[in-house]
């Protein structure tokens, strides 16, 4: 059994001459980091990468410095800004979250209290709990799944490892620097103990790492096979009227939720009718990747020969294409040139 006695001193030593110089990051050693900028990030990060966060962070904490501050935001404004990073469902929690937080007086301290917030999860928690207020908690994602699992040699496929994983990672964890720690742990599973080609020759944990002692660690951990993923198909119609085209505000719940979107229908269990009456034109389709499906969406353009049934105006001037979510980005794209056509 490895030992945190053993593992946690290496590990930190390599963490305080080599960690990643992030926005939300204070240098190893600095002590605990405000609460706010972990939980944000942690946020953002959830199925994003580090590189794609960077500046939405930025943006967000120029915007908003403080949990008051975003708590205070229309939510419509906050929506727009996630435009991009995708699972709006997180956009969602994130506001109600920060009106937690606001109304409480603070972020909690223990994991408990804060896996009890909207939208915060076990990882989350542990993750806040740990950098943010030194609690020696276990903070496990993917990157310290695979350093784990290569440390102990683990052959078990994901996701039912998992639980192993978890127990193995808690008997390393240490008490002192537990955030440092944390940290130092995704930072090597990112830049060292990576899923292709891990640099086995410069890790700070060579000699304590099984799979690299049986010559498997490039193979680990194992994954069981995913399920093909379902095709959906919908429509979009993207109607003008005058100067404006119709927007509706997605349902708060479910895909792309609170967002601003083209009228569509049946791709996502909702079967409705046009925005109205026109002379529909098929101008193509655009197909986009959901976690759990993929969507080929047909998209029609034309113009209103009246107020439109459902949705609201927007003037074609004020068309923001970077507050929209990804795919109605895709959709707009297609239909711009022809909505005058």
């Amino acid at each position: 059994m490895r030992d945190a006695k053993v593992i946690a001193p290496q590990l930190l030593e390599w963490y305080d001459r080599h960690a990643r110089v992030l926005p939300w990051r204070i240098p190893p050693g600095a002590g605990p980091a405000d609460p706010y900028r972990i939980w944000l990030s942690e946020v953002m990060l959830q199925q994003t990468t580090v590189a794609a966060v960077k500046a939405y962070f930025e943006r967000f904490t120029t915007l908003w410095p403080t949990v008051q501050d975003l708590a205070a935001a229309p939510d419509a404004r906050v929506m727009a800004e996630w435009a991009g990073l995708g699972y709006y469902a997180r956009a969602r929690n994130l506001l109600a979250c920060a009106r937690a937080v606001t109304a409480a007086g603070g972020f909690p301290v223990t994991r408990g209290e804060l896996q009890a917030l909207p939208g915060i999860g076990a990882y989350t928690s542990a993750a806040i709990a740990a950098i943010a207020h030194d609690a020696p908690e276990t903070v496990v994602d993917g990157n310290v799944e695979r350093v784990v699992g290569r440390l102990f040699a683990v052959e078990t496929p994901l996701p039912a490892a998992k639980p192993e994983l978890v127990a193995l990672a808690e008997t390393l964890t240490p008490v002192a620097r537990p955030g440092d720690y944390a940290q130092a742990m995704m930072d090597l599973g990112a830049t060292i103990c990576t899923p292709r080609s891990p640099a086995c020759g410069i890790c700070p944990l060579i000699y304590d790492c099984d799979a690299r002692a049986q010559g498997i660690a490039a193979s680990l951990p194992r994954k069981a096979p995913k399920p093909a993923k379902p095709d959906r198909t919908g429509i979009a119609w993207v109607a003008r009227l005058g100067e404006a085209v119709v927007f509706e505000e997605r349902p708060a719940k479910g895909l792309l939720g609170g967002t601003l979107a083209f009228p569509s229908a049946h791709w996502d269990g909702r079967d409705l009718p046009p925005p109205g009456v026109a002379k529909w034109r098929d101008v193509g389709r655009v197909r986009h990747v959901f976690t759990h499906f993929n969507l080929s969406l047909q998209v029609m353009v034309g113009d209103l020969s009246a107020a439109p049934d459902r949705g609201h105006l927007v003037p074609l001037a004020q068309i923001d294409r970077e507050a929209l979510p990804g795919l109605m980005r895709k959709v707009w794209d297609m239909a711009q040139a022809q909505i005058a056509a």
